[in-house]
């Protein structure tokens, strides 16, 4: 289904739990025969919340889920939002309304072509979605993550995106710390910004890749400046900010 031919439908919340520190996923129910590319987005509306704000009763959201999977997952930072304070206090089998999906951050078809994805603390929800579905389809295409967070407890779903490599040798998960010295635990991964050294040293004799870029606003335009003065051609860049989330 298109979003021209989509209609709104409305789906019922299953559950939520703490994915990281201040961070949610939300599952709620697939509707029979509706379908997605993983990466895409749709906007959920409360109906009837008891507050709003100024960002009102409509959000955006990256699926996490990947298309073949049972539910419809999302995830966000709790920050100070009406609209998420009345999500958190949602009781399972509550309705809420979507609209979609919508949105082209998907992962290109040409399996010649490596992808190279660029996540930044929840940014890494489309991603979620595009590496689950590559692995559960075998997909030939050579994926490499690169997921930077502040620390270990602050990284959505990595401990499943570690354990995916078991399942995908064309996937490589390359996760970054920047502020270790405020974690309580210990990590053995890379510490530091994503930068063109780090993607040198795991990208090298990729085949023209393409890549994807999703986190916060200032941290995709950083990224981006990075692969244009790196020589990489816009064609050649996806990106989505999470502005707010």
């Amino acid at each position: 289904m298109s979003p021209e031919t989509s209609p709104a439908l409305m789906i019922k919340l299953l559950g939520h739990e703490e994915i990281a520190e201040q961070t949610l996923a939300f599952r709620f129910e697939k509707p029979p025969g509706w379908s997605f590319k993983s990466g895409q987005t749709v906007d959920l509306t409360l109906i009837d919340p008891p507050e709003t704000d100024a960002a009102g009763n409509t959000h955006t959201f990256s699926l996490a889920s990947a298309p073949h999977e049972d539910i419809l997952l999302i995830a966000t930072r709790m920050r100070g939002s009406a609209f998420k304070r009345a999500l958190e206090k949602m009781p399972a089998g509550s309705l809420v309304k979507m609209d979609g999906p919508f949105g082209n951050l998907v992962l290109h078809n040409n399996s010649a072509r490596a992808a190279v994805l660029l996540a930044g603390g929840i940014g890494i929800t489309p991603f979620r979605s595009m590496v689950f579905h590559a692995a559960h389809e075998k997909l030939p295409h050579r994926i490499v993550l690169f997921y930077s967070n502040r620390r270990p407890e602050d990284a959505p779903f990595l401990e499943e995106l570690e354990a995916l490599q078991k399942q995908n040798p064309n996937y490589r998960l390359i996760a970054t710390m920047t502020e270790m010295e405020k974690s309580k635990r210990t990590w053995k991964g890379e510490t530091g910004l994503i930068d063109k050294a780090m993607l040198d040293r795991y990208v090298r004799g990729a085949s023209s890749p393409v890549y994807y870029i999703a986190g916060p606003p200032a941290m995709v335009q950083g990224l981006h400046q990075m692969l244009n003065q790196a020589g990489v051609d816009d064609d050649d860049i996806r990106a989505e900010d999470f502005a707010g989330y």
